[in-house]
């Protein structure tokens, strides 16, 4: 495993060393490198400095252009404006690097942290009993992008999907099993994802029924709540039964969605019961919380209605029921001592973003939250409809998200078929990469929008070949595998020494970029900083290939092969990036 510096941080060292160099006076410097479009590079950091230093700030420029070492990186550096440096790059040096890359498998020469934490990701979480629908897919597409690429960076990440699968609407829903025993049982016990969800279904719709016309039966089912809250053996065995009949239909959801979604990873409401009592007691002994009209509370300065009254957070109700804050405060518990997480990231709706100020808020006061364990909500925005109002179905229900992602599906695989003539695909390759474009489709749409945004679900968009589109990244990456095939007997090498076109220049140092945007979205949490640099990236390979023909007798055997080796790791780092946002990248398109 091979850490391969940037071309910007090796030329950052450099005129950082010029600095210090020429102007001990001024200490440590920063030369405030940033990309270019009169050069490569320019350094703006000597106009700060010479207001600073009182003195002029092309005088000292230049002072540091004469103390950056002979070497084969800078090709060329110029003096502009007040005092910015213009610097080129030599060909040879942009090559080299590549090369190195190239030569680190699959990590393209970006190095894991070396002192990593323990993150838990906090995303994907669906409620028992109930279908999925459009609101979560945000929060299962985004935080799964966030564990590849946390994964990947060197973080030691922990998932968790933290499911509802507790509260008082069980009673109603286990008391009708009781009494209709048979209800959620199969024929060949085999049940598929739409068998289970239809099964669940009809057992809520049915009791839903039976509780609002029968008062027996609401009486029942009430009584079962405190059954089930006491921990009653026989009740718990029924509770687990809608448990384990909605994994089914979750696992087949994920797996439409072509995610990895593990048992041991689950670990809902439920899980945190028998810490909830303890929760209440600290928070009440250290005076985080107190008594308020019977309830257990937390205020906040900050926090007020709209009569000017202070909004506490109830920990505990007056009833003795706990709230989802209990709950969430004993998952950071959890989390924080027992699987000794140092960063709590939670992908959940923006509209929550109250609640979760508040559950951290109170955990830092308690001390489970501090300098050294951090927590962060990163909350997503709603998916609209292309009129802009929240995603509905024609009849104004929301959308189920298998439905979803099968409309996308049938439509990206109708794009696929009238490409297949042009390369040869089979029948079982259209219905495959069906499915790897129409969901890449959804996911990239989501992905390449800030999180924090709204954004319009718009299927045509989605899979249309222009734009930034998954399906033009697709494309890309088919196309270049198309070239290497048609290759023959020339090979993709590195040559140093040939001059490269302005195309190629420009392909070669956004690819040298990789890592360092994996750092700044590993950073933030913001997977659509990845999208946004694939797609500059396959634009770039665009124009890349409108100005340098790639596989052509007129072109010597060396530039052939360094256009070859340019195209061979530009397919290496879509394939790389599309694979960390959760997408395929297949092979023929």
């Amino acid at each position: 495993m091979a850490s391969v510096p940037s071309l910007a941080s090796t030329l950052q060292q450099q005129l950082a060393d010029a600095l210090t160099a020429a102007l001990p006076e001024a200490g440590t410097a920063d030369p405030l490198l940033r990309r270019s479009d009169r050069a490569d590079f320019q350094a703006n950091g000597i106009l700060a400095l010479a207001k600073k230093l009182k003195g002029n700030p092309r005088e000292l420029a230049s002072k540091v252009t004469a103390a950056l070492p002979a070497g084969d990186l800078i090709k060329d550096i110029e003096v502009s404006g007040p005092g910015f440096l213009n610097v080129t790059l030599t060909d040879g040096a942009i090559i080299r690097t590549l090369a190195a890359r190239a030569a680190d498998g699959d990590r393209l020469g970006v190095p894991p942290k070396a002192a990593s934490g323990t993150t838990v990701i906090d995303y994907a979480q669906p409620n028992v009993a109930k279908e999925m629908h459009v609101g979560h897919l945000r929060s299962a597409v985004i935080g799964d992008a966030m564990v590849q690429i946390l994964e990947f960076t060197g973080e030691n990440v922990v998932r968790r999907h933290h499911i509802g699968d507790w509260g008082t609407q069980f009673g109603m829903l286990i008391q009708y099993l009781f009494e209709h025993p048979d209800e959620l049982k199969h024929e060949d016990d085999k049940a598929d994802g739409e068998a289970a969800m239809s099964s669940l279904n009809r057992v809520y719709k049915a009791s839903r029924v039976l509780f609002d016309s029968d008062e027996e039966f609401k009486a029942r089912s009430r009584d079962r709540v405190v059954a089930l809250q006491a921990g009653d053996p026989e009740t718990l065995a029924h509770w687990q039964r809608f448990v384990d009949e909605s994994k089914i239909y979750f696992y087949s959801v994920f797996n439409k969605l072509d995610m990895e979604i593990d048992d041991p990873d689950i670990v809902g409401e439920s899980g945190y019961n028998d810490m909830l009592e303890e929760t209440c007691r600290i928070l009440e002994e250290t005076g985080v919380a107190v008594r308020s009209e019977g309830a257990l509370c937390v205020f906040f300065d900050d926090v007020k209605g709209p009569d000017g009254n202070p909004v506490p957070l109830i920990v505990k109700k007056t009833n003795g029921g706990y709230g989802y804050a209990a709950t969430d405060l004993s998952a950071i518990r959890d989390r924080v001592q027992n699987l000794k997480a140092d960063t709590l990231v939670y992908v959940v709706d923006a509209r929550q973003s109250l609640h979760f100020k508040m559950v951290f808020e109170t955990a830092r006061r308690a001390g489970w939250l501090n300098e050294d364990v951090k927590a962060h909500q990163l909350a997503f925005g709603t998916v609209l409809g292309k009129d802009g109002k929240p995603f509905k179905t024609r009849e104004g229900t929301t959308v189920r998200l298998e439905d979803l992602l099968d409309e996308a599906v049938d439509r990206a695989t109708t794009v696929v078929r009238e490409k297949a003539g042009k390369v040869g695909l089979s029948e079982d390759e259209i219905v495959e990469n069906g499915r790897y474009v129409g969901v890449g489709a959804v996911k990239y749409a989501d992905l390449s929008t800030s999180a924090v945004r709204d954004y319009k679900f718009d299927l045509d968009q989605m899979v249309s070949l222009n734009g930034d589109t998954s399906v033009y990244l697709q494309y890309a990456y088919a196309r270049i595998r198309s070239i290497l095939r048609k290759a023959g007997d020339a090979k993709p090498a590195a040559h140093p020494e040939l001059e490269l076109a302005p195309a190629e220049r420009a392909l070669g140092l956004h690819l040298d970029q990789f890592g360092a945007v994996l750092d700044e979205v590993a950073e933030g949490y913001e997977p659509h900083k990845l999208a946004a640099y694939l797609y500059q990236l396959a634009s770039h390979l665009t124009t890349f290939y409108d100005q340098c023909q790639v596989l052509s007798d007129e072109n010597p055997a060396e530039v052939v092969e360094n256009r070859l080796f340019l195209v061979e790791l530009t397919a290496r780092t879509l394939h790389q990036g599309m694979k960390l946002l959760g997408i395929r990248t297949p092979e023929r398109l």
